[in-house]
């Protein structure tokens, strides 16, 4: 359990500096829920849909040594947003394709450098 909050706090962390910095994702309303919410989404999505995606698409992978995942991020993290705008009614809001894909590479770098800080602090 503690291990599992740790890393919805990593991602919600990595969601709000994605926020920031990528032009084109938003959050309207009560900003904590929304990106709380958005990161339990993400989450779920990340644990159920990307390894299907992954295992479809192995031939692209494998061409692209690697880069298609980038896009296979943007897109959940893009449905993520549809499904916490459109389902739950939570502000965080996904512009488009390019917001998406820079957006999955911001929330993967922070999330990353995160957990190697917290991995030191012995979580």
């Amino acid at each position: 359990m503690r291990h599992f909050l740790i890393r919805w706090i990593i991602v919600a962390i990595a969601l709000i500096v994605t926020v920031y910095i990528v032009p084109g994702i938003d959050v309207t309303g009560n900003g904590v829920i929304a990106v709380l919410g958005m990161a339990l989404i993400l989450g779920f999505m990340n644990a159920i849909l990307r390894p299907i995606l992954t295992v479809l698409s192995c031939g692209f992978i494998l061409l692209t040594l690697g880069l298609f995942m980038l896009v296979i991020n943007a897109f959940t993290l893009w449905l993520s947003s549809q499904i916490a705008m459109n389902w739950f009614g939570l502000g965080f809001q996904v512009h488009g394709f390019w917001p998406a894909f820079w957006g999955a590479l911001v929330v993967s770098i922070v999330s990353f450098f995160l957990s190697l800080f917290l991995k030191g602090e012995g979580a």
